[in-house]
């Protein structure tokens, strides 16, 4: 190998990844706001409760019936 065969190499997976670039070029990240943040707690924490809930609800009491 000489020293231009290592240098042209690397180049060959760069420009490949260019095209990749272009397509997303077009379609805009999503941005995550403090709002956006805020709602997607909110929703975590509300679904935890419930499933706390239904969990609690249908527990064995251990002993109670006869």
């Amino acid at each position: 190998m000489t020293l231009s065969d290592e240098n042209s190499t690397p180049d060959s997976p760069p420009a490949a990844e260019k095209p990749a670039a272009k397509k997303k070029k077009g379609v805009p990240t999503p941005k995550i706001t403090k709002k956006t943040a805020v709602v997607g707690a909110a929703i975590g924490i509300g679904s935890a409760a419930i499933v706390a809930a239904l969990l609690y609800t249908n527990r064995n009491n251990g002993g109670g019936k006869s």
